[in-house]
């Protein structure tokens, strides 16, 4: 039995290149952002170390849920008929249902020691506004959560949850911010950029109040790092080789928590990295069909823009159950690593999301989350046919590793529509996505231009 990791593994170091300065915000707050990011964080951003040390009230609370279990799905492979061994990290037991909780601990406390006394967020699919309500149960910090509408009707009981935990629970768009009553009709309910441009506005209002995010920003990568690091340990102990690990993709964080640690272990001289592979919706195809650019992480602008791989966060996403995959651009640290092919991309619908995640509840009797469901069919492939990505063609030798990023237990409405073939699959035209990428500033890397995958 591995224990719980006592630091989080640091890619940074082992990067040949610096990450993007991001540029100026578009927009201004007149009353300014009320409380800055913690120092602590901001380090974490740029340290070069190779180990960040895990502060001892956040691994008291890890040790509630972690290590995390790691199995062969050896039926879930047979079921797919796999040609090597599957194996799947699993981050849905701890009361967020998801990996999301790791970064939430260690926010909560840092942001507590910074003087913060509330915290305002957006989310998605959910797991995220629940993991940093219970932080900040923990932590004895308020909380205000703007989810996005269309996902909160979808799934009522994710707000009931964090109410529970005493979150204050807000439908996006609210009606509480100017950012919401100037969203264009129609798309507006499904724009997880507007909730978080809401709760970016709402926060810098507020006094002694900060915005936090879960998903996107290197400092919330490195701490995912505890479900790479634990799942390296847990295959030595079974003597098990594999040579891809498999994450989905929103912004980024479980799948730079599993595959960063694989990462630093080759830079450091353990062998040939694995195959890092990123499962994302077709419905927000940034990293297969995005460019590489600066982009706005919110509808507000009242941030800096950042270098990602984006689709723009001007694009009208389409409806889909992975309301956690929909967002419109991807972490700096990752997009920079995709830019570099250190990292390849796939994009899986959401019907074949959600026919893999049924083999697998069937099979492995635990009911995936929709996200999580696009890195097990993103194996399936991998372990078959394989996936192709810009100029490669994969497939897996040895073994595969997928991080089950959580549960779908509240997700029950998107597996009644998926038994009743009532899903569909909307993948956008490259014209829209075109549309909304062309006035985007390029990073300058080779040349300057837009990098298109």
């Amino acid at each position: 039995m591995t224990g719980v990791p006592t630091g989080w593994r640091n890619v940074l170091p082992h990067l040949d290149y610096d990450l993007p300065d991001d540029l100026p915000p578009q927009s201004s707050l007149s009353g300014g952002v009320k409380v800055n990011l913690p120092l602590e964080l901001l380090r974490q951003s740029r340290s070069r170390a190779g180990t960040v040390e895990i502060p001892g009230e956040v691994l008291d609370q890890y040790r509630r849920y972690r290590p995390t279990s790691l199995w062969h799905a050896r039926d879930f492979g047979e079921a797919v008929g796999a040609r090597v061994p599957i194996y799947v990290k699993y981050e849905g037991a701890n009361i967020s249902g998801s990996h999301k909780l790791n970064t939430a601990l260690a926010q909560a406390y840092y942001y507590r020691r910074a003087g913060v006394q509330e915290v305002v967020t957006g989310t998605g699919a959910g797991q995220w506004g629940t993991a940093i309500a219970a932080a900040c149960a923990v932590f004895g910090l308020r909380c205000t959560v703007f989810m996005v509408g269309d996902s909160l009707r979808r799934k009522p009981y994710r707000g009931t949850i964090m109410r529970l935990l005493g979150a204050t629970v807000h439908s996006s768009p609210s009606g509480l911010t100017e950012v919401a009553a100037g969203a264009r009709e129609g798309a507006s309910g499904n724009s997880l950029a507007l909730a978080i441009g809401e709760a970016v506005e709402y926060a810098a209002t507020r006094d002694r109040t900060a915005f936090v995010i879960g998903s996107g920003e290197t400092y919330s990568i490195l701490h995912q790092t505890v479900i790479g690091t634990e799942a390296i340990e847990q295959l030595a102990a079974r003597h098990a080789e594999v040579d891809a690990v498999i994450g989905c993709v929103g912004a980024g964080s479980n799948f730079g928590g599993i595959a960063m640690p694989f990462f630093a272990d080759a830079a450091e001289g353990a062998g040939p990295a694995p195959l890092l592979l990123a499962a994302e919706s077709s419905t927000t195809p940034k990293l297969t069909r995005g460019v590489y650019a600066y982009d706005r992480t919110d509808a507000t602008g009242f941030g800096p823009r950042e270098a990602m791989y984006t689709v723009g966060s001007e694009f009208a996403i389409p409806p889909a159950h992975a309301a956690g995959l929909r967002f419109h651009g991807t972490a700096k640290l990752l997009s920079a690593m995709r830019h570099r092919d250190q990292i390849a991309a796939t994009a899986v619908g959401q019907v074949e999301a959600m026919d893999a995640a049924r083999l697998f509840a069937v099979h492995e009797n635990v009911v995936p989350a929709p996200e999580s469901g696009h890195a097990l069919a993103a194996a399936a492939r991998v372990a078959t046919s394989g996936v192709s990505d810009r100029e490669a063609h994969h497939v897996a030798r040895r073994g595969i590793l997928v991080c089950l990023s959580g549960h779908g237990y509240l997700d029950l409405a998107a597996y009644e529509e998926h038994l009743t073939e009532r899903l569909r699959d909307e993948s956008p035209d490259d014209d829209l996505i075109k549309l909304a990428t062309t006035a985007l500033s390029a990073v300058p890397i080779e040349g300057g231009h837009l990098r298109v995958p």
